[in-house]
Protein backbone atom coordinates (compact mmCIF):
# COMPACT_ATOMS: atom_id res chain seq x y z
CA UNK A 1 0.00 0.00 0.00
CA UNK A 2 1.45 3.13 -1.09
CA UNK A 3 0.43 4.77 2.78
CA UNK A 4 2.63 8.17 1.33
CA UNK A 5 1.90 8.56 -2.63
CA UNK A 6 1.94 12.51 -3.23
CA UNK A 7 4.02 12.74 -0.37
CA UNK A 8 7.39 14.69 -0.70
CA UNK A 9 10.59 14.79 0.97
CA UNK A 10 13.74 16.66 1.53
CA UNK A 11 16.59 14.60 2.64
CA UNK A 12 19.62 16.24 4.30
CA UNK A 13 22.45 13.73 4.20
CA UNK A 14 25.54 15.38 6.24
CA UNK A 15 28.93 13.84 6.75
CA UNK A 16 29.29 10.58 9.33
CA UNK A 17 29.69 7.20 8.52
CA UNK A 18 26.06 6.26 8.74
CA UNK A 19 25.21 8.45 5.12
CA UNK A 20 25.08 4.68 3.55
CA UNK A 21 22.06 4.43 5.60
CA UNK A 22 20.17 6.89 3.47
CA UNK A 23 20.22 4.51 0.73
CA UNK A 24 17.63 2.09 2.65
CA UNK A 25 16.00 4.90 4.31
CA UNK A 26 15.36 6.43 0.09
CA UNK A 27 14.02 2.89 -0.49
CA UNK A 28 11.30 2.45 2.22
CA UNK A 29 10.05 5.99 1.41
CA UNK A 30 9.99 4.84 -2.42
CA UNK A 31 8.31 2.23 -1.25
CA UNK A 32 5.62 3.71 0.35
CA UNK A 33 5.12 6.09 -2.73
CA UNK A 34 6.83 8.79 -1.82
CA UNK A 35 9.01 11.79 -4.06
CA UNK A 36 12.11 12.08 -2.66
CA UNK A 37 14.62 14.98 -3.46
CA UNK A 38 18.51 14.42 -1.89
CA UNK A 39 20.82 17.68 -0.56
CA UNK A 40 24.44 16.42 0.59
CA UNK A 41 26.46 19.02 2.33
CA UNK A 42 30.44 19.37 0.94
CA UNK A 43 31.30 16.31 4.17
CA UNK A 44 28.79 14.09 2.79
CA UNK A 45 29.85 13.49 -0.45
CA UNK A 46 33.05 12.04 1.27
CA UNK A 47 31.31 8.77 2.49
CA UNK A 48 28.68 8.30 0.17
CA UNK A 49 28.38 9.94 -4.04
CA UNK A 50 25.77 11.81 -5.37
CA UNK A 51 25.26 9.62 -8.45
CA UNK A 52 23.89 6.61 -5.91
CA UNK A 53 21.78 8.65 -4.43
CA UNK A 54 20.64 10.51 -7.76
CA UNK A 55 20.38 6.42 -9.05
CA UNK A 56 17.71 5.86 -6.04
CA UNK A 57 15.46 8.71 -6.15
CA UNK A 58 15.67 9.95 -9.76
CA UNK A 59 16.21 13.44 -9.36
CA UNK A 60 19.75 15.68 -9.19
CA UNK A 61 21.04 15.65 -5.68
CA UNK A 62 21.81 19.32 -4.68
CA UNK A 63 25.11 19.28 -3.38
CA UNK A 64 26.57 22.78 -4.07
CA UNK A 65 25.03 25.95 -3.62
CA UNK A 66 27.48 28.42 -6.33
CA UNK A 67 27.44 24.99 -8.94
CA UNK A 68 27.73 26.18 -12.63
CA UNK A 69 24.45 24.79 -13.54
CA UNK A 70 22.59 26.65 -10.37
CA UNK A 71 20.92 29.33 -10.72
CA UNK A 72 21.53 30.86 -6.96
CA UNK A 73 18.27 29.41 -5.77
CA UNK A 74 18.18 26.05 -5.33
CA UNK A 75 17.60 26.08 -1.62
CA UNK A 76 14.67 28.22 -2.10
CA UNK A 77 13.35 25.60 -4.48
CA UNK A 78 14.23 22.80 -2.39
CA UNK A 79 12.35 24.38 0.57
CA UNK A 80 9.19 25.39 -1.19
CA UNK A 81 8.88 21.83 -2.58
CA UNK A 82 8.92 19.44 0.12
CA UNK A 83 6.13 18.39 2.20
CA UNK A 84 8.88 17.26 4.86
CA UNK A 85 12.23 17.99 6.04
CA UNK A 86 14.40 15.36 7.22
CA UNK A 87 18.30 15.27 7.66
CA UNK A 88 19.44 11.74 8.54
CA UNK A 89 22.87 11.52 9.61
CA UNK A 90 22.70 14.63 11.43
CA UNK A 91 26.03 15.71 12.97
CA UNK A 92 26.93 17.64 15.48
CA UNK A 93 28.34 20.58 13.42
CA UNK A 94 25.21 20.46 11.30
CA UNK A 95 23.28 20.33 14.26
CA UNK A 96 24.89 23.70 15.77
CA UNK A 97 24.57 25.03 12.49
CA UNK A 98 20.69 24.66 12.70
CA UNK A 99 20.44 25.64 16.58
CA UNK A 100 22.35 28.84 15.34
CA UNK A 101 20.60 29.76 12.65
CA UNK A 102 23.92 29.36 10.25
CA UNK A 103 23.43 28.84 6.56
CA UNK A 104 26.87 28.09 5.20
CA UNK A 105 25.63 25.35 2.84
CA UNK A 106 22.69 24.40 0.30
CA UNK A 107 21.65 21.98 3.20
CA UNK A 108 21.22 24.67 6.12
CA UNK A 109 20.57 27.52 3.71
CA UNK A 110 17.26 25.23 2.37
CA UNK A 111 16.64 24.40 6.19
CA UNK A 112 16.67 27.88 7.31
CA UNK A 113 14.15 28.81 4.19
CA UNK A 114 11.61 25.94 4.75
CA UNK A 115 8.23 26.58 6.72
CA UNK A 116 7.93 22.63 6.18
CA UNK A 117 8.36 20.27 9.17
CA UNK A 118 11.85 18.99 10.07
CA UNK A 119 12.65 15.83 11.50
CA UNK A 120 16.47 15.64 12.80
CA UNK A 121 18.10 11.71 13.15
CA UNK A 122 21.49 12.08 15.37
CA UNK A 123 24.61 10.62 14.24
CA UNK A 124 27.94 11.20 16.05
CA UNK A 125 30.77 9.74 18.39
CA UNK A 126 29.10 8.96 21.95
CA UNK A 127 31.03 11.83 23.23
CA UNK A 128 30.24 13.95 20.76
CA UNK A 129 26.41 13.08 22.07
CA UNK A 130 27.19 13.91 25.67
CA UNK A 131 28.58 17.13 25.40
CA UNK A 132 27.23 20.01 26.75
CA UNK A 133 27.08 22.01 23.57
CA UNK A 134 25.57 19.14 21.77
CA UNK A 135 22.95 18.53 24.20
CA UNK A 136 22.32 22.18 24.47
CA UNK A 137 22.02 22.57 20.74
CA UNK A 138 19.23 19.84 21.19
CA UNK A 139 16.92 21.35 23.19
CA UNK A 140 16.99 24.10 21.35
CA UNK A 141 16.00 22.27 18.42
CA UNK A 142 12.98 20.67 20.41
CA UNK A 143 12.07 23.90 21.44
CA UNK A 144 11.63 24.78 18.10
CA UNK A 145 9.34 22.03 17.66
CA UNK A 146 11.94 19.95 15.32
CA UNK A 147 11.35 16.50 15.96
CA UNK A 148 14.45 14.24 16.62
CA UNK A 149 14.71 10.07 16.11
CA UNK A 150 17.55 8.68 18.17
CA UNK A 151 20.07 8.71 18.76
CA UNK A 152 20.43 4.70 19.68
CA UNK A 153 22.79 3.14 21.93
CA UNK A 154 25.72 0.34 20.24
CA UNK A 155 28.41 -0.48 19.33
CA UNK A 156 30.16 2.44 16.79
CA UNK A 157 32.44 2.77 13.67
CA UNK A 158 35.22 4.11 15.87
CA UNK A 159 34.80 1.33 17.86
CA UNK A 160 33.36 3.11 21.16
CA UNK A 161 29.98 1.39 22.53
CA UNK A 162 27.39 4.41 23.55
CA UNK A 163 24.69 6.59 22.71
CA UNK A 164 25.46 8.34 19.16
CA UNK A 165 23.76 5.73 16.50
CA UNK A 166 21.83 6.75 13.87
CA UNK A 167 18.74 5.09 13.95
CA UNK A 168 17.69 2.39 11.73
CA UNK A 169 16.12 3.24 8.48
CA UNK A 170 12.95 1.79 9.60
CA UNK A 171 12.64 3.66 12.61
CA UNK A 172 13.00 6.64 10.93
CA UNK A 173 10.42 5.47 7.91
CA UNK A 174 8.16 5.05 10.78
CA UNK A 175 8.25 8.30 12.54
CA UNK A 176 8.13 10.33 9.34
CA UNK A 177 5.24 8.54 7.54
CA UNK A 178 3.46 8.95 10.85
CA UNK A 179 3.87 12.58 10.35
CA UNK A 180 3.20 13.21 7.27
CA UNK A 181 -0.28 10.75 7.18
CA UNK A 182 -1.55 12.13 10.47
CA UNK A 183 -1.29 15.98 8.62
CA UNK A 184 -4.77 17.27 7.99
CA UNK A 185 -6.54 14.55 10.10
CA UNK A 186 -9.74 15.69 11.94
CA UNK A 187 -12.17 12.90 11.05
CA UNK A 188 -12.25 9.98 14.00
CA UNK A 189 -13.20 6.54 13.02
CA UNK A 190 -12.33 3.31 15.92
CA UNK A 191 -11.71 -0.26 14.70
CA UNK A 192 -11.66 -3.57 16.63
CA UNK A 193 -9.07 -6.19 15.61
CA UNK A 194 -7.23 -9.34 15.77
CA UNK A 195 -8.77 -12.29 17.89
CA UNK A 196 -9.61 -11.91 22.02
CA UNK A 197 -8.16 -13.56 24.66
CA UNK A 198 -10.58 -15.38 27.81
CA UNK A 199 -8.51 -16.73 30.44
CA UNK A 200 -8.92 -20.03 32.05
CA UNK A 201 -6.19 -19.88 34.32
CA UNK A 202 -2.78 -18.11 34.46
CA UNK A 203 -1.63 -20.12 31.35
CA UNK A 204 -4.65 -21.49 29.13
CA UNK A 205 -7.29 -19.32 27.70
CA UNK A 206 -9.81 -19.82 24.78
CA UNK A 207 -8.96 -18.00 21.96
CA UNK A 208 -9.44 -18.01 17.83
CA UNK A 209 -6.94 -18.01 14.88
CA UNK A 210 -7.55 -14.57 13.40
CA UNK A 211 -4.31 -12.72 13.11
CA UNK A 212 -5.65 -9.38 12.56
CA UNK A 213 -4.46 -8.65 9.28
CA UNK A 214 -7.93 -7.64 7.79
CA UNK A 215 -8.22 -5.13 10.67
CA UNK A 216 -5.02 -3.59 10.56
CA UNK A 217 -5.25 -2.83 6.77
CA UNK A 218 -8.15 -1.22 7.50
CA UNK A 219 -6.51 0.94 9.82
CA UNK A 220 -3.92 1.90 7.76
CA UNK A 221 -6.14 2.08 4.92
CA UNK A 222 -8.18 4.69 6.97
CA UNK A 223 -5.41 6.55 7.84
CA UNK A 224 -4.12 6.96 4.18
CA UNK A 225 -7.46 8.28 3.39
CA UNK A 226 -7.41 10.82 5.85
CA UNK A 227 -9.07 9.16 8.98
CA UNK A 228 -7.75 10.12 12.47
CA UNK A 229 -7.76 6.32 13.56
CA UNK A 230 -8.07 4.32 16.94
CA UNK A 231 -7.39 0.76 16.66
CA UNK A 232 -8.29 -1.47 19.51
CA UNK A 233 -6.42 -4.60 18.89
CA UNK A 234 -6.12 -8.15 20.43
CA UNK A 235 -2.96 -10.16 20.72
CA UNK A 236 -1.45 -10.48 17.04
CA UNK A 237 1.89 -10.51 15.89
CA UNK A 238 1.69 -7.48 13.48
CA UNK A 239 3.43 -4.03 13.89
CA UNK A 240 1.26 -1.51 14.48
CA UNK A 241 -0.10 0.76 11.64
CA UNK A 242 1.67 3.64 10.32
CA UNK A 243 0.09 6.67 11.62
CA UNK A 244 -2.70 5.02 13.65
CA UNK A 245 -3.11 5.15 17.63
CA UNK A 246 -3.02 1.10 19.00
CA UNK A 247 -4.28 0.29 21.91
CA UNK A 248 -3.56 -3.37 22.63
CA UNK A 249 -5.76 -5.42 24.94
CA UNK A 250 -6.56 -9.49 25.50
CA UNK A 251 -10.42 -9.97 26.55
CA UNK A 252 -13.64 -9.44 25.05
CA UNK A 253 -14.51 -6.61 28.18
CA UNK A 254 -10.91 -5.19 27.65
CA UNK A 255 -12.38 -4.24 24.16
CA UNK A 256 -15.71 -3.03 25.06
CA UNK A 257 -14.17 -0.70 27.15
CA UNK A 258 -11.91 0.89 24.52
CA UNK A 259 -14.32 0.89 21.75
CA UNK A 260 -17.30 2.56 23.56
CA UNK A 261 -15.12 5.02 25.55
CA UNK A 262 -13.63 5.80 21.37
CA UNK A 263 -16.41 5.37 19.44
CA UNK A 264 -18.61 8.11 21.39
CA UNK A 265 -16.55 10.70 19.79
CA UNK A 266 -16.06 9.09 16.18
CA UNK A 267 -17.70 9.62 13.42
CA UNK A 268 -17.36 5.53 12.31
CA UNK A 269 -16.61 2.34 13.83
CA UNK A 270 -15.71 -1.00 11.97
CA UNK A 271 -15.82 -4.11 14.37
CA UNK A 272 -13.39 -6.35 12.53
CA UNK A 273 -12.03 -8.31 15.88
CA UNK A 274 -13.02 -12.25 15.95
CA UNK A 275 -14.08 -11.64 19.37
CA UNK A 276 -14.56 -14.28 21.53
CA UNK A 277 -18.55 -15.28 22.01
CA UNK A 278 -17.83 -17.37 25.36
CA UNK A 279 -15.55 -16.57 28.57
CA UNK A 280 -15.09 -19.10 31.58
CA UNK A 281 -17.32 -18.70 34.02
CA UNK A 282 -14.57 -18.60 36.66
CA UNK A 283 -10.88 -18.04 36.17
CA UNK A 284 -8.30 -19.99 38.33
CA UNK A 285 -5.64 -18.38 40.01
CA UNK A 286 -3.66 -20.48 39.52
CA UNK A 287 -2.49 -23.74 37.11
CA UNK A 288 -5.25 -26.31 36.93
CA UNK A 289 -3.90 -29.70 37.13
CA UNK A 290 -4.09 -32.59 35.40
CA UNK A 291 -5.84 -35.27 37.32
CA UNK A 292 -6.16 -38.89 37.03
CA UNK A 293 -10.38 -38.65 35.94
CA UNK A 294 -11.40 -38.92 32.11
CA UNK A 295 -11.59 -35.46 31.39
CA UNK A 296 -12.58 -31.71 32.51
CA UNK A 297 -15.49 -29.65 32.50
CA UNK A 298 -15.56 -26.01 31.81
CA UNK A 299 -18.47 -23.53 32.54
CA UNK A 300 -18.97 -21.35 29.91
CA UNK A 301 -20.68 -17.83 30.19
CA UNK A 302 -21.70 -15.01 27.13
CA UNK A 303 -19.46 -12.55 26.29
CA UNK A 304 -20.98 -9.04 25.81
CA UNK A 305 -21.75 -8.40 22.47
CA UNK A 306 -19.10 -5.26 21.04
CA UNK A 307 -21.01 -4.36 17.74
CA UNK A 308 -24.03 -4.55 19.21
CA UNK A 309 -23.58 -2.13 22.02
CA UNK A 310 -21.51 0.16 19.64
CA UNK A 311 -24.36 0.62 16.94
CA UNK A 312 -26.74 1.58 19.75
CA UNK A 313 -24.61 5.01 19.46
CA UNK A 314 -25.87 7.94 17.47
CA UNK A 315 -24.81 9.36 14.52
CA UNK A 316 -22.36 6.89 14.15
CA UNK A 317 -21.74 4.74 11.14
CA UNK A 318 -21.10 1.40 12.40
CA UNK A 319 -19.64 -1.32 9.94
CA UNK A 320 -19.37 -5.19 10.78
CA UNK A 321 -17.68 -8.23 9.61
CA UNK A 322 -19.41 -11.79 9.04
CA UNK A 323 -16.47 -14.32 8.87
CA UNK A 324 -18.54 -17.30 8.37
CA UNK A 325 -18.16 -21.10 6.59
CA UNK A 326 -21.20 -21.75 5.06
CA UNK A 327 -24.27 -19.51 3.85
CA UNK A 328 -22.59 -16.64 4.46
CA UNK A 329 -24.88 -14.38 2.88
CA UNK A 330 -27.36 -15.46 4.74
CA UNK A 331 -26.06 -15.22 8.24
CA UNK A 332 -24.17 -11.56 7.10
CA UNK A 333 -27.96 -10.12 5.91
CA UNK A 334 -29.37 -11.45 9.21
CA UNK A 335 -26.32 -9.71 11.26
CA UNK A 336 -26.43 -6.71 9.24
CA UNK A 337 -30.33 -6.55 10.41
CA UNK A 338 -30.20 -7.90 14.56
CA UNK A 339 -27.22 -5.89 15.03
CA UNK A 340 -28.41 -2.23 13.27
CA UNK A 341 -25.25 -2.05 11.21
CA UNK A 342 -25.02 0.61 8.28
CA UNK A 343 -22.47 -1.84 6.45
CA UNK A 344 -21.52 -5.26 6.85
CA UNK A 345 -18.70 -7.04 5.17
CA UNK A 346 -19.34 -11.43 4.38
CA UNK A 347 -16.10 -13.10 3.99
CA UNK A 348 -15.63 -17.17 3.98
CA UNK A 349 -13.27 -18.30 6.22
CA UNK A 350 -13.34 -21.75 5.42
CA UNK A 351 -10.74 -21.37 2.49
CA UNK A 352 -7.51 -21.50 3.70
CA UNK A 353 -6.57 -18.75 0.59
CA UNK A 354 -8.56 -16.18 2.08
CA UNK A 355 -9.64 -17.26 5.54
CA UNK A 356 -7.65 -16.49 8.65
CA UNK A 357 -3.61 -15.77 8.45
CA UNK A 358 -4.06 -15.37 4.75
CA UNK A 359 -3.04 -12.35 2.81
CA UNK A 360 -5.45 -12.12 0.61
CA UNK A 361 -9.24 -11.58 0.83
CA UNK A 362 -12.46 -11.61 -1.26
CA UNK A 363 -15.81 -10.22 0.00
CA UNK A 364 -19.21 -8.80 -0.50
CA UNK A 365 -20.18 -5.52 0.55
CA UNK A 366 -23.75 -5.65 1.83
CA UNK A 367 -25.72 -1.75 2.99
CA UNK A 368 -28.10 -1.24 4.58
CA UNK A 369 -30.64 -0.31 1.86
CA UNK A 370 -30.05 -4.04 0.55
CA UNK A 371 -27.49 -3.49 -1.85
CA UNK A 372 -25.00 -5.92 -2.30
CA UNK A 373 -21.65 -5.54 -3.60
CA UNK A 374 -19.14 -8.63 -4.28
CA UNK A 375 -15.48 -7.72 -4.16
CA UNK A 376 -13.41 -10.77 -6.21
CA UNK A 377 -10.18 -12.09 -4.53
CA UNK A 378 -7.12 -9.31 -3.66
CA UNK A 379 -4.83 -8.38 -1.13
CA UNK A 380 -6.06 -7.24 2.39
CA UNK A 381 -4.27 -3.96 1.79
CA UNK A 382 -6.42 -3.51 -1.46
CA UNK A 383 -9.17 -5.10 0.09
CA UNK A 384 -9.10 -2.76 2.75
CA UNK A 385 -8.90 0.30 0.91
CA UNK A 386 -12.55 -0.66 -1.25
CA UNK A 387 -14.15 -0.64 2.05
CA UNK A 388 -13.13 2.72 3.34
CA UNK A 389 -13.37 4.31 -0.06
CA UNK A 390 -17.11 2.49 0.41
CA UNK A 391 -17.88 3.82 3.88
CA UNK A 392 -16.33 7.15 2.43
CA UNK A 393 -19.32 7.27 -0.07
CA UNK A 394 -22.15 6.38 1.76
CA UNK A 395 -21.23 9.04 4.48
CA UNK A 396 -20.58 11.98 1.62
CA UNK A 397 -23.59 10.52 0.50
CA UNK A 398 -25.61 10.74 3.38
CA UNK A 399 -24.09 14.37 4.14
CA UNK A 400 -25.30 15.35 0.88
CA UNK A 401 -28.94 14.02 1.50
CA UNK A 402 -29.35 15.86 4.88
CA UNK A 403 -27.84 19.25 3.13
CA UNK A 404 -30.66 18.82 0.72
CA UNK A 405 -33.09 18.49 3.24
CA UNK A 406 -32.14 21.07 5.14
CA UNK A 407 -31.71 23.31 2.61
CA UNK A 408 -35.55 22.28 1.49
CA UNK A 409 -36.22 23.73 5.23
CA UNK A 410 -35.52 26.98 4.88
Amino acid sequence: MEILKGKKILLGITGGIAAYKSCELVRLWQKAGADVMAVMTPAAVNFITPLTLASLTGREVLTDTFAASNTGIDHIRAARWADLAVIAPATANTIAKIACGIADNLLTSAVLASRAPLVVAPAMNCAMYENAATQNNLRILKERGIALVGPDSGYQACGDIGRGRMSEPAEIFRQTASMLIASGQNRRMVITAGPTEEPIDPVRCITNRSSGKMGYALAQAAAVRGWKVKLVSGPVSLPDPVGVETVRIRTASEMLEHAWREARDAECFIGCAAVADFKPSSVSESKIKKTANDGFKLSLTQNPDIIKTVAALDNLFTVGFAAETDDLLVYARHKLQSKNLDMIIANDVSSPLTGFNSDDNEATIIYRNGRETPVPKMSKEDLALRIIDAINCELAETAALSESEENGRQ
